[in-house]
């Protein structure tokens, strides 16, 4: 009787997803709350309008910046605990065979069990170095072309996240009117990003969706009543 191909699917750009929920988390609350805030002390959408695309363009570089810087650091951090194990294992090849061991009697297996695969290890380096990599130090080894692309996601994301907000202002002259309809077109746009981000990240997606668009609204409600306080 022929068996049905068994096929795992897992979930694999998750630094992908994880780059665009920050830029786009911010990117619809951060420009959201100061519109929202300066409709709140002023009387001109255009005033909103600039003052929108300024921080759209300054949040979208500073974020862009700071995923670069951290995938940057990432790959650093991974060259230098590598090359500390390239010495360990050329120095001390005893004692990071007793760390192997270590961690497959974590798993369960016997010291004669893994005596073995420690000796198989121990004539290929290269294999060892990734083996402690992986399982002693849980460090995979980054993308050579990550820190751009991070860089490039999050500040993507951070523009097509602000725009949505932003939008009613500039097709709308009427502060009042372009206020509220940003206000119903950002909370659905942040409840419909959180229920996906809860979707990939295996959140309940529900409570993501909820939770992502009472923040936002928070965060927007604080800066006009600020603002509208102040003047």
């Amino acid at each position: 009787m022929p068996q049905t191909p068994h096929i795992e699917k897992h979930f694999t750009s998750s630094k992908v997803v994880r780059d665009i929920v920050i830029g786009m988390a911010d990117g619809l609350t951060v420009p959201f709350a100061l519109a929202a805030g300066l409709s709140g002390a002023v009387a001109s959408t255009a005033i909103v309008v600039t003052a929108g695309l300024a921080e759209i363009a300054a949040g979208s570089i500073a974020m862009g910046l700071g995923g670069y810087l951290a995938a940057r650091s990432d790959a650093e951090h991974y060259d230098s605990e590598r090359r500390r194990e390239q010495q360990e294992v050329s120095e001390k090849p005893l004692e990071e065979a007793a760390e192997v061991t270590a961690v497959f009697r974590s798993y369960g297996l016997t010291a004669e069990e893994t005596a073995p695969i420690v000796e198989a290890l121990r004539k290929r380096p290269k294999d060892w170095i990734d083996f402690m990599m992986r399982f002693e130090l849980g460090l995979e080894k980054p993308n050579p072309g990550r820190a751009l692309s991070s860089a490039l996601t999050i500040g993507g994301a951070y523009v097509a996240g602000g725009f949505i907000p932003l939008a009613p202002y500039i097709f709308s002259s009427y502060l009042p009117t372009a206020l509220f309809i940003s206000v119903i077109l950002t909370l659905a746009a942040l409840t419909i990003f959180g229920y996906i981000k809860g979707h990939f990240t295996g959140t309940a997606p529900v409570r993501s969706a909820i939770q992502t668009m009472l923040i936002g609204g928070i965060a927007a409600s604080a800066a006009f009543l600020i603002a509208k306080w102040i003047s």
